[in-house]
């Protein structure tokens, strides 16, 4: 299939606008930092992008070689902020209503017959089911909970689960900024540690940057990114969402993919899998002044999820029609349970030990967040055409 790559931020041109020229200094970092350091109740540090923020929390909890579990339906970047941890991932599978791992999955990785670590590197394929983890391992320390797509994950349930093993929940909330969980509290107010990312078609979206609160004591020693961006991801982030809204306008006459296939190969774009981890560096301070703007008007409890998302037969069909209307759908985030697809044979993912996730990700449809939703209508109704119900998949 054709790849096409779009961009993720509001499709208004004010936005893009704002972005481009807005001005700030190093008082905008404090700002956010001591927002978000008030908000969630802990210490506020911001770093460079999402994954290099859940990095530093798994870095101040845990030890080289503890397993922590994951979400089976993820991207690369928690799988990549796992390993430079130095940790080891444990794949949970998912329920299909919400694309998060419930109390059942949970408590398949100690007693069930799904398998629970992640394959090793030496010579594991996936589908080749592995040991799975013994009952009560004390290797498994901690949880992350990713609120997928911006569906609460049973927070209640997770905290039983935690207590029951002694495990320490980490919030990645790149997907659920200002969402309440079904007992109404807010999403980062649960957990040891809360993690943000600031990138393209997120929460908080300012292209790039990202933020941890450690809200509770750790032992390890976590040092604070103090190293300034380079100049070119400065430039390469301020001019992201005007590009965005050329290629955008561009598709009507089957030309916005040709253009920002172009921009990648010349490194003028970054696709959002290849921001890289980086401990170093702190966001520019124009991100951080767009960010606590955003943070400040959090959609309400409520409103619906960052991003909708249908199950449906004969994907590519669907796809191809979407295409011929204009629209671009192809390529978005999922394409397998641990996606971008490119990177998916570095995680060694063992579809096996995760049958829904591997299955949600052949007929998953989730619809970008630049459209408006009268823009949506149309795609709507062909994708309703071919949808499935949850209990058919």
């Amino acid at each position: 299939m054709k790849r096409h790559y779009f961009l993720g931020l509001a499709a208004n041109q004010k936005h893009v606008w704002k972005h481009l020229f807005v001005r700030a200094s190093k008082k905008d970092a404090v700002k956010l930092t001591d927002w978000l350091a008030k908000r969630y109740n802990g210490e506020a540090i911001l770093t460079k992008n999402g994954r290099s923020a859940l990095t530093l929390a798994l870095k101040a909890y845990f030890n080289k070689g503890d397993k922590i579990i994951v979400n089976g339906f993820t991207c690369y970047a928690v799988y990549e902020a796992v390993k430079a941890a130095g940790l080891v991932p444990v794949f949970a599978d998912i329920n299909k209503d919400n694309l998060n791992f419930d109390a059942n999955t949970l408590e398949n990785l100690w007693t069930g017959p799904a398998v629970a670590s992640s394959p090793t590197l030496d010579g594991a394929r996936a589908g080749v089911p592995q040991a799975a983890s013994p009952v009560h391992d004390p290797s498994v320390c901690g949880i992350i909970v990713q609120n997928t797509l911006g569906n609460p994950v049973d927070i209640k349930a997770v905290e039983r689960f935690a207590g029951k093993y002694g495990l320490i929940i980490i919030e990645d909330l790149a997907h659920s900024a200002g969402i309440r969980y079904e007992d109404g509290r807010e999403a980062g107010t649960v957990g040891a540690a809360a993690v943000f990312s600031f990138g393209k078609d997120k929460s908080i979206d300012t292209t790039s940057g990202g933020a941890v609160i450690l809200r509770h004591h750790h032992t390890n020693k976590v040092k604070t990114p103090n190293l300034k961006l380079k100049k070119s991801d400065i430039l390469r982030e301020r001019f992201y969402p005007l590009f965005g809204l050329i290629c955008r306008k561009l598709t009507r006459v089957h030309l916005g993919g040709v253009l920002m296939r172009c921009l990648i190969k010349i490194h003028f774009v970054e696709r959002s899998a290849d921001n890289k981890l980086d401990l170093t560096r702190k966001p520019a301070n124009f991100e951080t002044k767009l960010a606590l703007e955003q943070f400040k008007n959090l959609r309400r409890t409520g409103e619906k999820p960052l991003r909708d998302f249908y199950l449906v037969r004969n994907r590519t069909e669907v796809l191809d029609k979407l295409k011929r209307c204009g629209y671009y759908f192809d390529g978005f985030w999922y394409e397998k349970p641990v996606s971008p697809l490119r990177y998916y044979k570095k995680v060694h993912f063992d579809e096996a030990a995760c049958p829904v996730a591997t299955e949600v990700a052949k007929k998953i449809i989730n619809l970008p967040n630049y459209y408006s939703e009268k823009d949506l209508l149309k795609a709507r109704e062909i994708i309703e055409e071919y949808a499935e119900k949850i209990n058919e998949i």
